[in-house]
């Protein structure tokens, strides 16, 4: 019964496939979905302005975050085309990775565009594609946990933090395929691996009233997954 279902759901696949409009030149392909973004890789060590100064070398991690997807695809040949992805705003929690202390969380969006290749554009079937294009990641909400508030209140006697991320422009490579449910629908998996480097900075004031920089590099260079739909016009 089994081996039953497995070739009927296998033959449904392929008459979908053979039933599928090929993409041209021309098309415009929307794909809409779920999205997770996560992070590769670390953080430069945490130097404090303590006396004598106190570093925390392993730095930051910032963990997964997951939002809707949306991509616009216009194909300018039969292989070749223009995608913009766009999503919701992503948020990552921010954790110090040598303590189980939360330092903060952030929200950010991550528009890219890319040039994408189609080796089957003009035939039948399922649509493998790759793709190369430029990042922009923006950063906002960004926001100091009450952890770390702690831990800089008993080193620096801080009264006071607040954490800015700066934007990022890096390189992105996807892979993906579409594959066909009929001559518009089909199931959109894709992948990237997107080049994001930030610089963040805690702005402190102390009881004193003195105020203090504490600035480290972090390289997020997230690996980002996509499950959802494309439907072509």
């Amino acid at each position: 019964m089994k081996k039953q279902l497995v070739l009927a759901v296998a033959a449904g696949l392929g008459i979908a496939c053979m039933g599928a409009q090929a993409y041209e030149q021309g098309d415009i392909i929307i794909r809409g979905g779920v999205a997770t973004v996560a992070p590769s890789g670390d953080s430069d060590p945490i130097e404090l302005p303590t006396d004598p100064v106190t570093v925390l070398p392993g730095g930051v991690d910032v963990d997964n975050g997951t939002a809707i997807s949306l991509m616009g695809v216009w194909m300018m040949s039969d292989n070749w085309g223009v995608e913009l992805l766009a999503a919701t705003p992503f948020e990552h929690d921010i954790d110090l990775a040598d303590l189980p202390v939360a330092a903060g969380s952030t929200k950010h969006l991550p528009p890219t565009v890319s040039i994408q290749w189609y080796p089957r554009g003009g035939m039948d079937g399922w649509q493998p594609y790759l793709g190369l294009g430029v990042n922009y990641t923006t950063f906002f909400n960004e926001k100091v946990d009450g952890e770390l508030g702690a831990v800089l209140g008993d080193l620096l006697d801080v009264t006071s933090a607040q954490l800015s991320l700066e934007d990022s422009v890096g390189l992105a490579a996807q892979a993906g395929v579409d594959i066909p449910l009929n001559d518009k629908w089909a199931l959109n998996l894709g992948v990237w691996y997107i080049d994001i480097g930030t610089t963040a900075d805690i702005d402190v004031t102390t009881g004193g009233g003195a105020n203090a920089r504490v600035s480290f590099d972090v390289d997020i260079d997230p690996w980002v997954y996509n499950v959802g739909v494309a439907y072509k016009f």
